[in-house]
């Protein structure tokens, strides 16, 4: 972790508020019709897909094409992604996708950042404008009606992020890589160093994952119910 940023410190703390926050004034705006809730979700979309373009950019200038290091393979790459097309297309499947992985992953990764810049540069200002504007993307989403989790969606969630898993897990094993974490624990502090050994806190992250996308149902199980009767 970059040696500037201490875990729940003044500043992680502040970062972690906005997130909610910054979901929260967008919903207002778009409740009060301030701004269409659409063009705010196809504004949010542009520019979560802007950010991520320049950071590949900036990969690709500082550091080179490095196959197969910096593939779009963590799941926050499949949450990032699976958000700008509900963002942009406010369709179902990419919706759900980008509700569980998103919320469940994403959350996790604000709240144990795997940094290795410091607080004020610009791989950490990316890391946490992607993964905060993730989750403040989904709950304007939420908070505006524009879309909820579909019946059943977190079991269906869970199977693609598990055939997700299974191909990364080919690729690591192919390229020597480790995306996903799926061979070793980040060197940082994270969830994981409670889940215990390798291979063992793969099977409990399972477990874990399934809990987390079935809390994230729950509150929506009624609703989506009353969709699928209509």
């Amino acid at each position: 972790m970059a040696a500037d940023f201490a875990l729940f410190s003044p500043a992680h703390l502040a970062i972690l508020a906005s997130i909610p926050a910054a979901g929260a004034a967008l919903a207002w705006a778009g409740r009060r019709d301030i701004w269409s809730p659409r063009r705010i979700a196809i504004a949010l979309g542009l520019l979560l897909a802007f950010n991520e373009a320049v950071w590949y950019a900036y990969r690709l200038r500082t550091e080179g094409w490095r196959f197969p290091e910096g593939m779009p393979l963590q799941l926050c790459d499949l949450a990032l992604w699976s958000t700008i097309a509900a963002l942009l297309t406010r369709r179902q499947t990419p919706f759900d996708l980008a509700y569980y992985t998103g919320l469940a992953g994403s959350s996790m990764a604000v709240l144990t950042p795997d940094l290795w810049a410091p607080l004020l540069s610009y791989p950490t200002i990316y890391f946490f404008l992607a993964h905060g504007g993730l989750i403040s993307a989904l709950l304007f989403l939420l908070w505006t009606g524009l879309l909820r989790p579909g019946q059943g969606s977190h079991l269906r969630v869970f199977l693609i992020g598990n055939l997700f898993a299974l191909m990364v897990g080919i690729f690591n094993a192919v390229f020597g890589t480790n995306y996903m974490y799926l061979c070793r624990k980040p060197a940082s502090a994270s969830l994981l160093d409670y889940l215990g050994p390798w291979p063992w806190y793969l099977l409990a992250g399972e477990l874990l994952a399934l809990a987390l996308f079935t809390l994230l149902y729950l509150p929506w199980r009624g609703s989506a119910t009353r969709r699928a009767v209509q």
